[in-house]
This record gives structure tokens, sequence and C-alpha cells, in this order.
């Protein structure tokens, strides 16, 4: 069971905690990088003495003890000197880490002029390509002009600043590079707060931040460190309006790429450069196709420029009239690639087909396992060796991945009659063969957690083979299997919108496949309607249970085990919605049906048997739900096992049945074992018994054993954060409870700011009518009652109120709840208002 309190009834009164902040030191202003100063206040404004002095530590031998933030539990020792408030560290020589870009540098001459003037003043510099594609110079640019321009700066830094993480890794490098010791004691946050504390007390430095894909990302450490410098690059064209310039990148002059091409061609010695200028400009003066170009004569000596434009003139405008390219830029890359591939093709047409099917995954983060199996691994290596000697594909082999050009990618599985290496025939072979590969690559399940991280890898790639395969393509058994797992996946992990979109294409699929009858369409049927339930929309959940099952009783008849199961699914719905009239009466059908199908000891009698209890349960009925799960318990135990994940379950919810009886004395050991055991047999990190430890710290909660209650709450929360998602619905239930038990130890200055942040969660996770949304604002509604403040209190519980009558019903228990709770609140106040 799921603790998600409701609170009501009661005083509503509490203690409001005091929270109280020392003031922090005066500090000083920016001081240059590499300036000498005498030991300063550590920190400005305190912030640094709460990083590092949170809890107490010891030293030996004259060392620097550090506590607070850690990489795990040990203390750490550092020699004397080693830990130095950041704003008394100077730079040593040779901090820069500016990347290494092989190959010439030409032109721009230009934009390096105008980088110089825009740097020469506070503020931020943005490198933008002008058509937004990727390989027109940005980045060589920046290194370049950090590199060999007079500006003056130092140290220069460079951070890959394309998401948070990359943002944080690059700010934990430079921490590590001012204090090597500092990477023995503090995590990457705690790193990364370092170096953004020393660059707002120091000046001179610049700092690139490479590739940025949202200026929300950056934004704070830009604000944090108004007098240093910044030079951005980025593929956005519209987002730097508060930017101080914007440097746009066009085409090479074409002098400055007739440099780019032979300077590349005649590295190892002469050659002949008939037609290179032509070819230059047929190639449209881009840096990226002016590359791939001389790549591939540098590695062709046999190939002159000329004989280059001849291959080119072979080749129709086929591209341009599919509209497969838009721009010049863009047409000169597909030229390039079509050439490049007849090449490839020549020497080895398997490391064609290989390009065709990944274009239908990801650009980047390719699992090199998913090309397992496509052949034997001599062939395999050949073909990806060619494909990397052409520049086609990028490996990565700290990742054991593989990156694509997006363009490449488009035009690769852009069928073309008139294209030898686009055919239809041979895009549909490479877009079966990456869904059989993809297909094969699925763990075999997805509800354990140890499987999640495959998952994640591979969802992107699930994602973008989904969005490519055209809405009327032929179905297949491997497409169908992937849209429903990776649904089922998706809805584990509490993303509702993504998990229906994939069961739709699912069902569709299937219907195209099995026709509209099939018990594998009824499955897929059922798995929408399974979502929209866990996403709260019963207004749809029922309806679809109700014909799923009357489609289940004709097809397969009433006693099918699968027909009996989705019985006891509708019945479910009916709970949720608090329509116990007819949710008891069909989970009692549901039972005498499986017991007469299957017998009394069959494991989905018994699944059939617990759940009628839970029914019983919600109703109030103890009486009834008590004695069914302990003969429910003691049958689970006899048939399967005490450790079975099923007994466990009901052991669980017995507890649960214990805990409203109001018998603690029954419940807290019976929750306790059922922890215990989760541990040893699902382990420590198993959604399961992530929810045991919250149902355990709900049932002290219950007692009033505070003490252990909220200890047990924080860390079943920091794990739920760390294995599920910090939006996980579990997370989420979690984050609730221990907001409950805040609110019981009358912490109202912890209480009320973790309900706030856990209902805009509940809502943009859930939706705003969900019934864990509404219980969420009760919840919230109630901390604001218990701090006085009854004129918010009232107007959550209104607004609540309303949605349960529209949503729920009037005589829903949850509704009748809130209406108490608001009736109590009105009379507090004392003004018989309600509003």
């Amino acid at each position: 069971m799921v603790g998600w309190p409701w609170l009501r009834g009661g005083s509503g009164k509490g203690v409001a905690a005091r929270a109280e902040m020392a003031a922090g030191s005066g500090g000083e202003g920016p001081r240059a990088a590499g300036d000498a100063r005498p030991p300063a206040v550590p920190g400005a404004g305190g912030t640094w003495q709460e990083v590092f002095h949170s809890g107490n530590a010891t030293a030996s031998n004259g060392g620097t003890a550090v506590s607070g933030i850690y990489n795990d539990n040990s203390s750490v020792s550092l020699p004397p000197g080693a830990l130095r408030p950041p704003a008394e560290v100077d730079a040593p020589a040779g901090l820069d880490d500016l990347p290494i870009h092989p190959g010439p540098f030409v032109g721009r001459g230009h934009e390096l002029d105008r980088l110089d003037a825009a740097l020469s003043t506070p503020g931020a510099a943005l490198v933008q390509a002008v058509h937004g594609l990727g390989g027109i110079g940005k980045s060589t640019l920046a290194a370049h002009w950090a590199t060999t321009r007079p500006h003056g700066r130092a140290p220069i830094r460079w951070i890959t600043a394309d998401s948070p993480a990359g943002v944080q890794q690059g700010l934990a490098a430079l921490a590590t590079a001012l204090q090597p010791a500092l990477a023995r004691a503090l995590t990457a946050e705690a790193l990364a707060e370092y170096a953004s504390q020393w660059l707002a007390s120091h000046t001179g430095w610049l700092l690139v931040l490479d590739n940025v894909n949202d200026p929300a990302d950056i934004a704070p450490l830009i604000a944090r460190a108004p007098s240093g410098r910044f030079l951005i690059t980025s593929r956005l064209a519209t987002a730097w309006n508060n930017a101080t310039t914007l440097v746009r990148l066009d085409v090479l002059d074409p002098a400055e790429s007739f440099a780019l091409l032979t300077s590349t061609v005649t590295a190892v010695g002469p050659r002949d450069l008939n037609g290179a200028a032509e070819l230059c400009a047929e190639l449209g003066h881009l840096p990226l196709a002016i590359e791939q170009a001389a790549a591939y004569l540098a590695q062709n000596p046999l190939t002159t420029p000329r004989a280059y434009l001849d291959l080119l003139d072979e080749y129709p405008a086929a591209m341009y009239r599919h509209g497969a390219v838009t721009t010049p830029a863009e047409r000169t890359i597909a030229r390039i690639w079509n050439i490049t591939l007849d090449r490839i093709a020549t020497l080895q047409p398997q490391a064609a087909d290989l390009l065709r099917l990944l274009a239908w995954y990801a650009p980047d983060q390719i699992p090199a396992t998913l090309l397992d199996g496509l052949a034997d691994p001599p062939a395999l290596n050949a073909a990806l060796g060619l494909l990397t000697a052409y520049s086609m594909i990028t490996p990565d082999p700290a990742t054991n991945t593989l990156a694509v050009h997006r363009l490449v990618q488009a035009l690769a599985r852009t069928p073309d009659p008139d294209d030898p290496h686009r055919t239809p025939h041979l895009v549909d072979q490479a877009h079966a063969h990456a869904t059989t590969q993809l297909n094969s690559a699925l763990p075999p399940v997805w509800e354990t957690p140890a499987t999640w991280p495959t998952w994640r890898t591979l969802v992107p790639h699930i994602d973008a083979l989904t969005h490519h395969t055209p809405q009327g393509a032929i179905a297949t058994a491997a497409t169908a299997q992937i849209l429903s797992d990776t649904g089922l996946f998706l809805n584990s992990q509490g993303l509702p919108a993504r998990t229906l979109r994939y069961l739709h294409r699912a069902l569709t699929a299937t219907e195209r496949l099995m026709g509209d009858d099939h018990p594998s369409t009824l499955a897929a049927r059922h798995n929408i309607a399974y979502a929209y339930r866990t996403a709260g929309d019963l207004g749809r959940a029922t309806p679809l249970y109700e014909q799923v099952l009357t489609d289940m009783e004709r097809v397969l008849g009433t006693a099918h085990p699968d027909t009996l199961t989705i019985r006891d699914n509708l019945a479910y719905a009916y709970q949720w919605a608090g329509d116990l009239g007819r949710a008891i009466p069909l989970f009692k059908q549901s039972l005498a049906d499986t017991v007469r199908m299957l017998g009394e000891d069959h494991p989905d009698t018994l699944g059939s048997r617990s759940n009628l209890g839970l029914a019983y349960l919600e109703e109030g009925d103890l009486g009834r739900a008590i004695p069914l799960f302990e003969q429910t318990l003691a049958d689970m135990e006899r048939v399967l096992d005490a450790d079975h994940p099923r007994t466990l379950t009901v052991r669980d919810n017995l507890a649960g049945a214990y805990r409203a009886a109001g018998d603690p004395g029954r419940a807290i050991p019976l929750q306790q074992r059922v922890l215990d055991d989760r541990v040893r047999v699902l382990g420590e990190d198993h959604p399961d018994t992530l929810l045991s430890g919250n149902n355990l710290g709900g049932a002290y909660l219950e007692a009033g054993d505070l003490g252990r209650a909220i200890p047990l709450f924080e860390q079943t929360l920091a794990d739920m954060e760390r294995v599920l998602d910090a939006d996980h619905p579990h997370t989420l239930g979690s984050r609730n409870n221990l907001a409950a038990a805040y609110r019981a130890a009358g912490d109202l200055g912890r209480a009320i700011p973790l309900y706030e942040e856990t209902l805009a969660s509940c809502e943009q996770v859930f939706g705003e009518d969900h019934p864990k949304t509404l219980s969420t604002r009760n919840n919230l509604a109630y901390a604001y009652r218990s701090a006085g403040d009854l004129g918010r209190a009232i107007l959550l519980y209104e607004r609540t109120l309303a949605d349960m009558v529209r949503i729920l019903g009037e005589d829903h228990p949850h509704t009748r709840a809130v209406r108490g709770n608001l009736a109590r609140a009105v009379a507090e106040r004392g003004d018989g208002e309600t509003g």
C-alpha cells in the first residue's frame, strides 16, 4: 500500500517552527585571478561556510578536517593549507584547458575582430550560425580566438554546456584544477559551487560555454559572476536578446574555403588541385562540407577535385526535388553524403547498409550493442572503421556509443527511387533491421529496477524510430512489441502522456496485424485503460475497461483467465472512483468465477481475494477486510512461499489494515517484517522495498513515534529520488508523507514548502484533476490551517472541494473529508463565510 495520507479532523493547531539564519560577513569585491591578498573572512554571505562546515570533523598530524558534503561516508583528512575559501585561491599556471582542433583554421577575420570588441567590455558574446547548422565552425572559432587573440584573459576554461550536468561537470573540473585535494572531499555539486564562488570573487578569467542548448542552463552562472568574461557558442538563433553581442557565422569566403580544402589535401605532399576552386563553390563554402570533401580526397589520392566534381555532376538534383534539403548548405552536405556513400558502397556494401540502419536512431549516443549480431565481428568492425574514416560516424570509445550527423540520417532514411543508395527497398529494409535490432535489445521486463538503466539508454532511440516511422507504415510484430513494452515502461516511470502515445500506436499496429477482436488487440486496449487509470483519468479508463470486458466475454468467454483479470481491473477502477457499490459486487463475482475455474489455491484466486480485501478496507469494513487478508496471507504462504513477492504484498496489505484499525501493536512489527523481507528478497532499491519503508514510516507516524517516522521518511525519500526519479509517483507520495510528519511535529517551516513543492510536481506529473493532486492540495490546505493562515486554507479547501465533487462525486469518502475540513476551517475563522 502506498502511503498518501489524508489529513482530516483535529484542531488544526500546531507550533510553528522558527527559522533563523545567521547574517553573512561583509566579504570583498572580486579580485584579479592572479593577485595575492591577505586571508579574508571565509565566504561571501556565509555561503562557503555553509557548504563546508555543516558537520563535525577531526584531523590528525596537522591536517585540515573537512566535514559536510562527501563522496562517501568517511571523513577526509587534508594536509595543512589544502583547503582555502575560494576568494583566497589564486589561479595556478597551466590552468587553461582549451580543446585541440586538428586541421587548419582559415578566415573569420571579421568575426574575430567583433569578438575582440565584444569581450573588451563586461558581458557575454554569442557565436551563432546563421543557418543553425552544426559544422559551420562555432566551436572552432571560439577555440581559435581564445588561443590566438591578445585578449589578456587568464585562466581560460572550456565547458561543454549542452546540459545542466555538463555545466556542473565543467565547474567541478575547474574547482579540482584550482585545489586538487577537493576532489577527494566534495561531491560534484559542491565542487561546482566552489568554482562558482571562485569565479564570482576573481576577475581576468575567460570561460567558454560551448554548445549551449538552453540559456537557462547558464543564466545562474552568468548572473553570479558579472565581472568575468563569457564566450558562448550555440545553435540557438533567437534566444539571446540579453547577450552583449551576437556574432552570427555564415559560410566561408571563396578564398577561405579554397585554403581550407587545399591545405588538407596537400598535407602529406603535392597533389593535382585542378578544379579545387569550382569544387569549393559547388560545396557552398560550408566548412563541414569542405572538410568532408577534403577528407575524401586526402584518403583517395587518385581522385582529383575535378574528378570529384565530375562525380557530383553524375547525380541530378533529386535530393532537392524531394525536399530533403532546403538550404544551400544542407544541399551541399547531402551531395557529399551521396558521393561518399558511392565510395563506401564500392569498398564495402555492408557499411552503407549499416549507415542506413543507424539513420533510424537518435543521432547521439547510439549504443554499439544495437549492432550485435548484424555481422561477424571482423566484418562489423571493418564497416564501422570505414564509416569512421569518411567522417560519417563518430565513435566514442569511452561510452561505447556512436554518433551520426542529423542530416546524414535524414537523407539516409528518405527513400528516392533515383538514388541507388536510398531506393524504397533499401530504406524499408534498413527500417526493418533497425526495428529488429532494437526489439532484440529490449530488456525482457520493465518492472525490475536492474533493467531501468538499459531502458533509459534505449528510449531516445525508440523515440526516434517511432517518430520517423510513417503512421501508415506496414506494422510488424516487432514494432507492436516495442511500442507496447516501451509504453508500459514509461507508465512505470510515472510518465502518463508519453505512455499513452506509445500504447495508442501499439494498439493501431496490433489492430492492423491481428484484427479488432484478436486477444492481443484486446490486451492492447486493456493496457490503454490501465494507463488512463494510472493517470487518474477515470472518465476514460472506466468506459474502456467496460468495453474491453464486454469484448473479452464475447471473444474468449466469461470464464477465460484474461476475462477474469479484466473484470478485476474494472472493479478496481470503480473502487478508485469511490464507487464501492459497483466495485465490491464485481470483485465478489470475479472471485467466485476464479474459484470455480481455477480452484481455491490458484495464485490468481488468492490475488482476487486480496483485491476484495482492499475494497473492504477502502469501505472501512475492517471486520471483513482483516480476516480476509489473514486467510489470504496464510494461503499465500502455503501455496506460493513466505517470501514470494505476492505473499509480501498481501502481508503489506494486512499491516495496512491493522494500521487502519488503530492497532499499531500488530501493524508496526508486521510492517517491519515486510520491509526486512523485501530487502532480503528484492533488494534495498526495489520499488516495493522503498514503498515498505514509506509504509513503516506511516505506521510510526500514526503511532505518534515521530522520532522514528521522520528519519525513515527522509531516508526513503532520498532513496526514491536516487533510484526512481524526483517526480516519480512513489517519490511524490514519499515527499507528501514526509511533509505530513513535519506538520505533525509542528515544524510547519519545513512542512509547508515541502507540501507546496509536492503539489506543483503532482500538477505537472498527474494533472490538476488527479486524485493524488487533490489529496496533496487538501493536505497543503490543512498545513495552512495549522499555521493559522485560514484565508489561504479556506480558499484551497474550496477549490479542492469543487474539484472533488466534479471528479469523484458528492459522496466519495475523499469529498466528504474535504467538506469536513472546510467546515472546521470556516468555524475556526468564526465569520460563517465560505470564501
